[in-house]
């Protein structure tokens, strides 16, 4: 993806577009296309203490001033209360391929500028190409110094660093942090020390938009300055680590890089542009855990962790259809090590840390990934694997949700599960301020009831895969079914019910019923399977994903935006998000058949997406969006369901059917 000059005419539209590379252990980079850090979570190194989590802003930026005879040029793009230092303006282009890079113009020089990480460290290294013209010039470095977690800002009294160097090399010891000194390393250049030693009052532009703190300070002890020669080409190395070792050559760490993306996109087998940029956004999310050995999926970036419910709906697109199996039995083995009570952790453990359990679909989608890892391998050692490491947590998962387990999740004599009381919020749609339940779901949430029986037939095809008998399981799939025919259809809405509940069923128009269409085993006949696509698309679809409520509803609100009270009382009220269009797309084809012309519909349905990876966080796809046009995105800047239901959806129901009738 390029970027030219007509994406930043003005500073404040250089901010819209961001992007993020990740070290494969928690840690990440980014900044916008301009380079101007517009949020708390931008910068060169955010570095991961404890994989994946502990997550620390290191070095914020490098600014660079080009001296070129008596002419000086800033090339920092910096937003302050007072205004913007520009430096944009010398940018002439911005690429992102498997890393971002930045492309400067100062006269007759040319700048190029290309961050990476080594994979799995909290090494992040930065490459300067440069290209001399006719007159000697000399670059001027400036590396931004902190040691605050990554969502905090800093005062200028909390940047208390001791500082050291020798040679080509500044330690830097943060007094509340002595145990992880900081390296900076350059391949050549001299350090000069300077006389003002801090960078006050860096403002963050989508921190205003926010309502949150958005006043930032940062640590600059030190000038690198680099004399360049006519037409001499110069190739200049920077290092920022908190390892003991670390890579010294900034660029053959670039070319590993570079190399290891592509081998991912390599391995995933498809020529198709959008699913090998989708692979590759993908890769930012899985991760390794310390705590368990394993990898493990962060739920979005910059601010979320491993989260069981968020992982079991990526788990497919993330690692399956990118062939990543290894990685997929690795992260199905984490969270069976963790079920307790028949729960799978919500907000996984860590050190000292008790897992949170409070969701009731976790523990179902995991049916739904232990299904789809079968489909998608099929060996025998892969059903053996299944057998001895997770089947047994299957039959404590069914035994838990039927007997009863916590946050009121049992089966009730209908044969459906009811799950919630109080402030309990055990679905995904869990937004509570204080006392105010945003989204109360208490009873019998309809994608719930729709993975209890899709995750008994699963159970009841295991069984007898492995020499036992699946009676049970069947007989209490068949009396679900029946018991969500009569309870779960509106006939006057021609859809199902959101919640049915003893004290009335909720007949709010909700994304949740097309996972009644969506999975492999369900319930309903054809003719309503259609009726219920129909009015997803109708209500709910909108460009990007499906909107959380229809905007019909005297409830809806269509912005997502300004305080977080604000936020919180639209994020299921009306907010568009992405990952249940993959539902619907595959839901739309189950409906609808395999002819040219449906597949042909659900490419329409996905299209704007692959606009969506020229914007907002290039390369990804974002979290939310604005349920109003022009449906603006807005959350996590990239988030892993998102990501992987799209790849998973657009792979399985358009370019897989699509190439079968081509051929």
């Amino acid at each position: 993806m390029r970027f030219g000059k007509g994406y930043w005419k003005t500073f404040a539209g250089g901010i819209e577009r961001e992007w993020v590379i990740t070290n494969g252990a928690g840690g990440y980079c980014g900044s916008s296309i301009i380079g101007a850090n517009t949020r708390k979570h931008h910068g060169l190194l955010i570095a991961s203490l404890h994989a994946p989590v502990q997550r620390f802003m290191i070095l914020s930026k490098i600014d660079e001033t080009v001296s070129i005879g008596e002419n000086v040029y800033s090339l920092s793009a910096t937003q302050r209360p007072s205004g913007y230092e520009e430096g944009q303006k010398h940018l002439q282009t911005f690429i992102y391929d498997e890393l971002p890079q930045y492309r400067y113009q100062i006269e007759e020089m040319f700048i190029t500028k290309t961050p990476a990480f080594e994979r799995e460290k909290n090494t992040i290294t930065i490459g300067y190409e440069i290209v001399n013209g006719s007159k000697p010039s000399e670059i001027t470095f400036t590396p931004l110094f902190n040691f605050r977690e990554h969502g905090e800002k800093s005062e200028k009294a909390d940047l208390k660093f001791e500082t050291f160097t020798d040679g080509n090399v500044i330690t830097l010891v943060h007094e509340g942090h002595k145990e992880y000194p900081v390296k900076f390393c350059f391949s050549e250049g001299e350090i000069r020390q300077r006389t003002e030693k801090y960078d006050e009052e860096m403002e963050y532009q989508t921190e205003i938009n926010t309502g949150n703190t958005a006043i930032d300070n940062h640590f600059k002890p030190y000038d690198i300055t680099v004399k360049v020669k006519p037409y001499e080409i110069k190739r200049i190395s920077f290092i920022c680590s908190l390892e003991n070792e670390y890579c010294m050559d900034a660029f053959e760490n670039i070319r590993k890089e570079r190399e290891r993306v592509k081998l991912l996109k390599q391995n995933a087998g498809y020529e198709d542009e959008f699913v090998q940029m989708l692979v590759q956004a993908a890769d930012q999310f899985i991760v390794k855990r310390e705590s368990t050995g394993f990898k493990t999926v962060l739920a979005g970036l910059p601010w979320f962790t491993d989260w069981g419910r968020d992982t079991m709906i990526a788990l497919q697109g993330l690692t399956l259809v990118t062939k990543r199996f290894e990685d997929a039995r690795g992260i199905l083995q984490t969270f069976a090590k963790y079920v307790k009570n028949g729960l799978v952790p919500n907000m996984f453990p860590d050190e000292g840390i008790e897992p949170l359990y409070n969701t009731v679909d976790a523990s179902l989608w995991y049916f739904y990934s232990v299904y789809k890892y079968l489909e998608y391998t099929g060996g025998e050692s892969d059903y053996e694997f299944i057998r001895t490491e997770i089947y047994p947590k299957l039959k404590e998962i069914i035994s838990s949700y039927r007997d009863g387990t916590d946050f009121s999740i049992y089966m009730d004599e209908d044969g459906l599960i009811h799950a919630g009381s109080g402030y309990d919020q055990v679905t995904w749609m869990d937004v509570r301020v204080g006392e105010w339940v945003v989204t109360p779901r208490h009873g019998k949430p309809v994608e719930i009831n729709a993975l209890w029986y899709n995750a008994l037939k699963v159970m009841e095809e295991l069984s007898e895969r492995f020499g036992e008998s699946g009676t049970e399981y069947g007989e209490l799939a068949e009396k679900s079914k029946e018991s969500f025919r009569k309870k779960f259809w509106n006939e006057d809405k021609q859809c199902l019910y959101d919640v049915a509940d003893v004290s009335g069923n909720d007949d709010k128009i909700r994304p949740n019923q097309i996972w009644a269409v969506s999975l492999p085993y369900t319930m309903l006949d054809s003719e309503k399977e259609k009726k219920v696509v129909e009015t997803v698309i109708s209500k709910l679809y909108a460009s990007y994903g499906l909107r959380s409520l229809s905007a019909d509803d005297a409830e809806y609100k269509g912005e997502y935006k300004g305080r977080l009270h604000d936020r919180d009382a639209a994020y299921h009220q009306g907010t568009v998000w992405a990952f249940p269009l993959g539902a619907l797309i595959t839901a739309y084809a189950k409906v609808n058949g395999s002819s040219r012309k449906s597949i042909e519909y659900t490419g329409k349905l996905i299209e704007p997406l692959k606009d969506h990876l020229m914007d907002g966080c290039i390369g990804s796809i974002a979290e939310i969006f604005d349920g109003n046009e022009p449906v603006i995105s807005r959350g996590c800047y990239a988030q892993a369901w998102s990501v992987g239901e799209i790849l998973r959806a657009y792979v399985e129901n358009y370019l897989i059917p699509m190439k079968n009738m081509e051929d």
